[in-house]
């Protein structure tokens, strides 16, 4: 049997509405479809999607479906997809999402010239029919980069603040070497700890101008959308971004940088708190103190100091024990 160019992995939980949108773009990828490995993971869905994904099994020769009886998560689903994955180059893709014809040939050409270990791309939004683009935060492209290089500064927008999965491939030496994997179990912010691990470890990567991802915002189903326990999954994976970081040589580099990231997101969730019930409110609470503990004292202090007033009194109240704190300064806003 031939090996694949490139197994791509879809991860597709009741995704009826949109999956044969998904399936349909990858038809039109390679002039060969056999250089094409697709993997579904039918990630215990009600609505008969993975039903619809059989459809184009004539289609998409290379097509492989995984069935899970009961949800296991995103990153779960994702592994187990991985796992299956038998391509020189992988690539992941949500099955509400779409590819642009021709984008994984065009991303794999650029790859292989340039020879890196992984690919970032661009993206483009679609809201209701609205589509806009958004670039991935790197202004050097169609070049080698570093990726710890590509971490830092602390208060700007970098390549570690687009964790996007999709927005790229990655060479099989980085699966193989533990670097893909996602953390199992968490249902949303599985990607923040792996971007981290990716960008620490990996020795090269590249951003291309491909912006061949359509990625469907506003999706009532979609964990962005809801407000439940599993929304609370972000404080889990911080803590183990926080490991990855600790673990790292340079740590006290890039502390200040994934403190600063962990405390916008928990603002963002504190400031919508108010449509959750009381219950997943003190989980809240009680995960975004839990998380903040295992940050050193200082660099959490000094994070702190630097938020905006508002940012700054939504977080003070939820301080571990024994955290010395100072007032904001004067005429802080």
């Amino acid at each position: 049997m031939t090996t694949p160019l490139l197994s791509i992995v879809v991860p597709a939980k009741d995704q009826a509405p949109f999956i044969r949108d998904t399936m349909t773009s990858l038809e039109h990828q390679f002039d060969d479809p056999r250089a094409l490995e697709v993997i579904v993971v039918d990630d215990g869905s009600r609505d008969g999607t993975g039903e619809l994904v059989e459809a184009f099994a004539d289609r998409l020769p290379g097509l492989e479906i995984l069935r899970n009886q009961e949800a296991r998560g995103l990153a779960t689903a994702r592994n187990q997809g991985l796992e299956a994955a038998t391509g020189t180059t992988v690539a992941f893709l949500d099955g509400d999402d779409w590819l642009a014809p021709g984008h994984l040939p065009a991303c794999l050409a650029a790859r292989d010239r340039l020879d890196v270990d992984f690919l970032r791309v661009d993206h483009i939004r679609v809201t209701d029919g609205r589509r806009t683009i958004h670039r991935a935060p790197q202004a050097r492209r169609d070049t080698v980069l570093d990726p710890r290089a590509s971490i830092l500064p602390e208060t700007g927008t970098t390549l570690v603040d687009y964790p996007y999965a999709w927005a790229g491939i990655f060479h099989r030496r980085l699966a193989d070497a533990g670097l893909l994997h996602f953390p199992d179990g968490l249902f949303t912010a599985e990607d923040r700890p792996w971007i981290w691990r990716l960008h620490l470890n990996a020795e090269s990567f590249a951003v291309i101008e491909s912006p061949g991802v359509l990625y469907r915002r506003g999706v009532a189903t979609s964990l962005t959308q809801i407000q439940d326990r599993r929304q609370l999954d972000f404080a889990r994976a911080f803590a183990l971004a926080f490991e990855v970081v600790a673990a790292d040589r340079d740590s006290p580099t890039y502390w200040p940088k994934v403190i600063r990231q962990f405390m916008a997101v928990c603002c963002h969730h504190l400031s919508r708190s108010a449509g959750m019930t009381a219950a997943v409110k003190s989980e809240l609470e009680a995960a975004i103190t839990r998380t903040m503990a295992a940050a050193p004292r200082g660099m959490l202090m000094a994070a702190l100091d630097g938020l905006e007033a508002r940012r700054r009194a939504l977080l003070l109240p939820l301080l571990p024990a024994n955290t010395s704190t100072t007032p904001p300064p004067e005429g802080a806003r």
